[in-house]
């Protein structure tokens, strides 16, 4: 047993600084938990008269980063890979413009993820959940169903792909992004019986003009 001499101190043995310092940690850690929690409880419980009064805020808080779904316990699975890609148009120093090849940044996401025991949260989730987040926003023809929260998907799938291309691409200053998403069946058992179907399909957004691209630039069509 280690004697009391060799033990790492305890909370009584700090000086007063110091346990108000971990007292006050130790709230603010408890607060946010029992916040996070308790607007992620709201989210998904019955249509109650407490969430219905604040489903503004809540909406506001579990949206994008935080939305719960349960489409692991579907009983009609997704039945497709989505990958999403994107390009950039590029201004040049000497004025002109160029336009670069579909990047897959999916692939880039499961790449990082292959072989990784523990892969973070954003190379599995965040563009996905962003394109689900834009498309469940906009109908096909990518006009706005959904008031500000359509707002909100198409900044927020913006600024990722903005952030994962960078602001200067192939010697050039980016000027405007565009996404797709290209759609892939997935292969039928080969019990079913079924030709397997591996037909491509894209959906593309209209180009987004970047908050800092030089001026001149036509806004996005």
């Amino acid at each position: 047993m280690q004697s009391a001499e060799g033990s790492t101190p305890q909370v009584a043995t700090l000086s007063l600084p110091a346990r108000i310092t971990v007292a006050v940690t130790v709230g603010v850690v408890a607060v946010g938990a029992l916040f996070h929690l308790g607007m992620v409880f709201l989210h998904v419980s019955p249509s109650n008269t407490l969430n219905t009064q604040h489903a503004a805020a809540v909406s506001d808080y579990i949206y994008p980063e935080f939305e719960q779904n349960w489409k692991l316990f579907a009983p009609d699975p997704v039945q497709q890979n989505n990958h999403v890609q994107a390009r950039a148009e590029v201004r040049k120093p000497d004025g002109s413009t160029e336009t670069t090849g579909w990047v897959d940044l999916t692939a880039q996401d499961v790449a990082a993820m292959r072989h990784n025991p523990i892969p973070s949260h954003s190379d599995q989730n965040e563009l996905r959940r962003a394109w689900g987040y834009y498309t469940d926003t906009h109908n096909d023809q990518n006009q706005p169903t959904s008031g500000n929260g359509s707002d909100l998907s198409d900044t927020y799938l913006r600024n990722i792909i903005a952030e994962r291309l960078g602001p200067h691409l192939n010697g050039g200053t980016v000027v405007r992004i565009q996404a797709r998403a290209a759609v892939t069946p997935v292969a039928k058992p080969g019990w079913t019986g079924q030709a397997p179907q591996s037909t491509t399909t894209y959906r593309e957004l209209p180009w987004w003009v970047l908050p800092a691209a030089p001026a001149g630039q036509e806004k996005a069509s």
